[in-house]
Order: C-alpha cells, then structure tokens, then sequence
C-alpha cells in the first residue's frame, strides 16, 4: 500500500512539474500572455507581442519597444528595444535604433550594437551582416571570420553554406573554403549529405563536395527515414541515398516518410504509402499532414480529423485547422479560435485563443 501512495504520488508530482515547465504563448484580443498544460494563465495578456522562452526567458514587446520577461512575468530587462530575438549561449541580439548588438541576462551590452543584422549565437559563433557583407562573431564579439559573404547560413555538422559572388559553397568554422562556390543554391548538411543545385537541377552531395548523386532533379527533398522525395517533370518520386528510385515518380505531391509512411497527392486526393510505395491508406482527403504519436491529420471537406495507420477515423473531423500531435496532445482551431486536445479528441484546453503556439519547456 505504502509503494502504491508514493508512486501516485510520484505521477502526481510529476504531472504538477510537467504543467509548470511547459508554457505557450498565447493572445486573448489584442494581447499576448502565456499559458500553463492546463489552460491557466501563468502570465496575463498584456504584450503587444511575445516570444517563445529560451533559457528561461522570453522577449515581448510593450508600448512599442521590446524587452525580457522571466517565467513569472516579472521584467527581467525592461522594454527599451526595436527588436529582440530569444537567448542563446546566455546572450540575445536585440536592435537598438538601426544597429543590432547582444545583451547579456543582466540587459547589459555584452556586444555593443553596430550590425546591420544578427542572428542567434550556434556553437559559440554567431552571423552578423556589416557593411553589406556577412561573418561570423565568437561571444566576446569578435570576429572569427571576416565579413566576406552576401548570405551564409549557421553551420551544420561542421560546415556552413556562403554566397560568394553569385555561387555558393562551404567555409568551416576557420573560414576556409572546403567546398568551393559553384552552385546555384546549397542547403545545410543533413547526415552527412547536402542538397545542392547545377544548371538548374537539384543532386547531393557529401562533405568533400563529391556527388554522392548527381543533379537530375527538378526539385528535391531532405531525406527521411532513409528516403528522399524528389520531382522529375511534374511528378514525385522517392529515391535511396544511392539515387536509385525505391519509389517511381508517380504523384502530385508527397510529404516526407514519418512512422514509416508518407503522405501522397494522387490526383485531387491524398493518402499514404509505405516505402514499398504501396497504399496502407488509398487516397481519399483534400489535405494530410505527416503522422506523430500514432495519428495523422487528415482534412475531409472543409474539416480536419485525426486517422491512425489502418485510416481508421480515430478523431472525427471537427476543425478548421489542426497541428501535429506532441507529448500526447495537438493543437486545433474551431470557430476561429485555439485550443488543445488529447488523443482521443476530448478538449485539454477548450478553443478560447485567436492564435497560440506549442508548448515550449522552460530551462
């Protein structure tokens, strides 16, 4: 009896600790607030606008300037910026007049404003725009490689795509070139494989700049589940990281494999396929997301529901709009307005929200 009370009590405590580390923002009117799993509001509507928490903090705007609010919604740097973007690495870049610097947790200047633009620190490095062109800072504000480029993305698995001219390629984190620029458009490492375009066709390559599978396509995707769609023509099709086709171009439009199936256009309908290429569900929606926690969302009509793998109605359609389930629960809009709903399709927090976002875990 006594293991019994203290492991519902554990589930008890458990459950309170889940409610009070999670938040979403959300509006009520005009205003932003935040609110618990439980639909309370941990913080009132009272922002212009607001962010989400990111190391324990959150940006929100208020009479037109931009400052930092902890979890109890107490102002922890008072509104005094044009904008702001979240903490990371213990610093955020916020705008001050035209120029964007970052301030530390304190509000203090850790990097005085002088870029044109900034972005969020990644792995201790950060891209700031001055004078036109693009670099990277460390967190003491220096640069570790000069401004140089006319766009560059944060680096992936060690490397990061820059224009150059009008050719991108791939610098590391010293700056060098491992990748000379010479396509058209490059997209960031994803396991090892880059997707880039040449001569107006999309192929991948690996991190020497070798083709892994030469450009062929029209359009392509990352891949996923060890598939990626990619477009020849005006059809889809899915290949193997050999480029070989597992998957004929055949569709309309397709969604990446998630649960090991994908979500398909055939003609006006969509439905899903395993990676046989072969229909588990045969095309029957107007609109089909990707499944998680076991469920799809699917639209029928003007509404959206919720279908398991044997396309078994699990959630009626109901909505006006749905998102992906997380942690057991989704997000879905009725009568215009947000709430959120448990798996079997009983509300959590009734629609009350003319818009809101997910559930982010306060550090």
């Amino acid at each position: 009896m006594k293991t019994f009370s203290l492991l519902l009590a554990g589930l008890l405590l458990s459950g309170f600790c889940f409610s009070q580390d999670y938040l979403a923002r959300a509006r009520k009117g005009k205003e932003w607030g935040y609110i618990s799993t439980d639909g309370k509001w941990t913080i009132n509507p009272q922002f212009e606008h607001a962010n989400d928490f990111s190391e324990g903090m959150a940006a929100v705007r208020k009479a037109g300037e931009w400052g930092f609010v902890n979890k109890t919604g107490t102002f922890v740097v008072n509104p005094q910026f044009q904008d702001a973007k979240e903490f990371h690495s213990g610093l955020a870049a916020v705008k001050k007049e035209k120029e964007w610097g970052y301030v530390d947790v304190d509000g203090k200047w850790a990097i005085n404003p002088q870029f044109e633009l900034a972005f969020d620190f990644n792995d201790g490095m950060a891209r700031v725009r001055i004078g036109g062109e693009w670099g990277f800072i460390n967190e003491s504000g220096r640069f570790v490689i000069n401004p140089q480029f006319q766009k560059i993305n944060d680096f992936k698995e060690g490397l990061a795509g820059v224009l150059k001219g009008k050719e991108w390629g791939y610098i590391d984190k010293n700056g060098g070139w491992v990748i000379n620029p010479q396509f058209e458009k490059a997209e960031d490492f994803d396991n090892g494989m880059a997707k880039v375009r040449k001569g107006g066709e999309w192929g991948y390559i690996d991190q020497q700049g070798s083709y892994v599978i030469n450009p062929q396509f029209d359009n392509a995707q990352n891949f996923s589940e060890g598939l990626a769609a990619v477009k020849k023509g005006k059809e889809w099709g899915f290949i193997d990281k050999k480029g070989a086709y597992l998957i004929n171009p055949q569709f309309y439009n397709v969604k990446p494999f998630k649960d090991g199936m994908a979500a398909v256009k055939k003609g006006k309908e969509w439905g899903f396929i395993d990676k046989n290429g072969s229909y588990l569900i045969n095309p029957q929606f107007y609109n089909a997301q990707g499944f998680s926690d076991g469920l799809a969302g699917v639209q029928k009509g003007k509404e959206w529901g919720f279908v398991d793998k044997a396309g078994k109605w699990e959630i009626n359609p109901q909505f006006e709009k749905v998102r992906d389930f997380k942690n057991g629960r989704s997000m879905v809009r009725k009568g215009g307005e947000w709430g959120w709903i448990d798996q079997n399709g009983s509300y959590l927090i009734n629609p009350q929200f003319p818009n809101a976002f997910r559930f982010v875990k306060i550090d």
